[in-house]
């Protein structure tokens, strides 16, 4: 089954090296987007990209 990972490279609490890169590393069929400049708060504060990614990656 695919996951896709998203994380912001801006991150201050939950650094994107350490987490979600390693995330996709073992996930068997993982899709990792790390989104330049988003924060920790990239889900409310930046919806509208996220959103279209999630979508695009559920219709793929």
């Amino acid at each position: 089954m695919p996951v896709l990972v998203l994380h912001g490279d801006d991150d201050q609490i939950v650094p994107y090296r350490t987490t979600a890169v390693k995330a996709a590393e073992l996930l068997k069929n993982g899709k990792l987007i790390i989104y330049p400049g988003f924060s920790h708060g990239m889900p409310t504060v930046n919806a509208e990209v996220i959103n279209e990614d999630i979508l695009s990656f559920i219709n793929a």
